[in-house]
């Protein structure tokens, strides 16, 4: 006959096992693959990590991986498993599709399995100039002294932008790397600076609390002549700035793939969304996000995520759906 005492302890065993279990299920685990650890989009991430935490009340843990880039993070894409999110331009995802440019010869059919989840901040480009430079327009920056930086997406982008506006050759181009371009600013080294990142960029509040700057606005033959997505930084964004700035910017979402479940996909968007105010409070980037955003999203959006932006009426191209 069965010991009594040996099938309490049985059930005893059956049954915080189950518990256990239980609980080790609700936990829902994801990585996000951001970019530099020095960078701006680097932070974006650990406090997404927190907002999710925060909001599943530690039902989602968020893992952040550093990563050397965008185009890192959507070829690991087709190796990655389980809840794996990132970040890139869209423009990246659609030429990952396409087997084009740096995914020429690189081309895998997991990259039609790449979903869209939500947008974050985009990286807006500013162009700023000391008050009395005398610098109104891009026309006023002949003969003028601008840093535009090394090697970043900012540098690239200013120095097409002197080309496109016939500008190449008759700038000087300071020879001062970005990171001092706020005291060069403040002891007129130079006329002005060029910068991309999240707006309000913390350099760019610097220079305008210290200083006292300008932030060139682009007309909108300018801003088609870029092929960039307009982005407007809103009057009094910038101490001295009284007035909206119309510039360009580079989208930027993210990104998960398939194997993410309709359930996870839906609850990080809500989180992300319904956590987005409190972010903004301590980070004002995220205060430039909106649903309007959803706009630049290029291919598929989760059907988890899609779940959400339909029960809040957020609109959602047909493209992406």
């Amino acid at each position: 006959m069965r010991n009594p005492l040996i099938k309490k302890l049985s059930l005893a065993v059956l049954a915080s096992t189950v518990a256990f279990g239980s609980l080790a299920q609700a936990e829902t685990r994801v990585t996000y693959k951001s970019a530099k650890s020095t960078s701006s989009y680097y932070q974006m991430a650990v406090q997404i990590a927190e907002a999710m935490k925060k909001g599943s009340n530690g039902d989602i843990i968020v893992t952040v991986e550093e990563s050397q880039g965008s185009v890192q993070n959507v070829m690991e894409a087709t190796v990655r498993p389980g809840n794996y999110v990132f970040t890139t331009p869209p423009v990246l995802v659609k030429l990952a599709n396409a087997g084009k440019a740096m995914f020429k010869d690189k081309q895998n059919p997991k990259f039609a399995t790449i979903r869209a989840l939500f947008p974050i901040p985009s990286l807006t480009m500013h162009f700023v100039v000391r008050n009395d430079s005398g610098i109104n327009k891009f026309e006023d920056l002949e003969g003028k002294t601008i840093l535009i930086g090394k090697g970043s997406f900012g540098a690239r982008e200013g120095a097409k932008y002197l080309k496109l506006f016939g500008l190449e050759g008759k700038v000087t181009l300071a020879n001062v790397e970005l990171s001092n371009a706020v005291p060069a600013l403040k002891n007129k080294q130079i006329d002005g600076f060029v910068t991309a990142g999240s707006y309000p960029a913390p350099n760019v509040i610097e220079a305008a609390a210290g200083t006292g700057v300008k932030v060139l606005t682009l007309s909108d033959a300018q801003i088609k002549k870029t092929k960039r997505t307009k982005l407007v930084i809103p009057a009094g964004t910038y101490a001295g700035v009284d007035s909206d700035v119309n510039t360009t910017s580079l989208p930027v979402v993210a990104y998960t793939t398939t194997n993410m479940d309709d359930a996870t996909a839906y609850a990080l968007t809500k989180n992300y969304w319904d956590q987005k105010a409190a972010m903004g409070e301590s980070n004002p980037w995220w205060n430039g996000v909106s649903g309007k955003m959803l706009e630049n999203i290029t291919g598929k959006i989760h059907p988890g995520a899609l779940k959400y932006y339909k029960e809040v009426g957020m609109t959602v191209p047909a493209t992406a759906k």
